[in-house]
């Protein structure tokens, strides 16, 4: 009954944004498990930090310190730190993950999409139901596919020949390509993609990412009002 509230409250464009995004999460799982069990992790271990980590950019910078040889209290300590974002994530959406058992729930399900997907509403009501259909979704693809990939990995030889793991950013952009058509927005993107990419060969995976919120600084700003005519 739940569930049917759920989608009773997102409209068509939602709910195929939604699912194409938890779709390509599961893409992106399955290239992850095949390359982490490629690199000598057990694949119970990759299934284990899917369901109890359900974080896929800190369980991706934990599988590469382990496999290049660094000790897992420091690939842990990396990726806590690559999910210190999920603070403010839980400060803005608060009122959306409810109380009670929803809030222990909602914590496990707090990740960047379902927190996109929620703010981008218009209402609580479909806040509340953007985020339990992304986070319950991802939930489901990214365990699934990260124990396939899993499985899989002891067979396939060459992990990167897919390219799976362009996959979900490529449908990120899709997704945020209508909002670049301010220029305050492609202003602060601008700004963050470059600060990304000089950041990358200098950092550990996930950090550049979190250097890129400095782009917000130029994304702040008055709108210049609407000069009207008069004849």
């Amino acid at each position: 009954m739940y569930v049917r509230s759920i989608w009773s409250h997102l409209g068509r464009p939602t709910t195929r944004s939604i699912a194409l995004v938890c779709i390509a999460d599961g893409l992106v799982g399955i290239s992850y498990g095949a390359v982490a069990v490629h690199s000598g992790i057990q694949p119970w271990v990759v299934l284990a930090l899917a369901l109890l980590v359900l974080a896929g950019a800190s369980e991706i910078l934990f599988v590469g310190i382990v496999a290049a040889g660094g000790s897992p209290l420091t690939a842990a300590l990396a990726g806590l730190l690559v999910n210190a974002r999920h603070l403010p994530f839980g400060l803005a959406i608060h009122e959306v993950v409810g109380t009670g058992w929803r809030r222990v729930l909602g914590t496990h399900l707090l990740n960047d999409e379902s927190v996109v997907f929620a703010l981008d509403q218009d209402t609580l009501e479909r806040k509340r139901a953007a985020f339990w259909a992304c986070g319950l979704g991802i939930l489901l693809c990214w365990p699934a596919g990260a124990a396939l990939g899993a499985f899989a990995g002891t067979v396939i030889e060459d992990t990167d020949a897919f390219g799976l793991d362009v996959m979900f950013p490529a449908v990120l952009l899709a997704l945020i390509f209508p909002a670049l058509r301010e220029r305050r927005t492609r202003r602060a993107a601008l700004v963050g993609a470059v600060v990304a990419v000089a950041a990358t060969p200098f950092l550990p995976a996930g950090i550049p990412v979190l250097l890129s919120l400095v782009g917000l600084l130029f994304g702040f700003g008055r709108k210049q009002p609407k000069q009207e005519v008069t004849v």
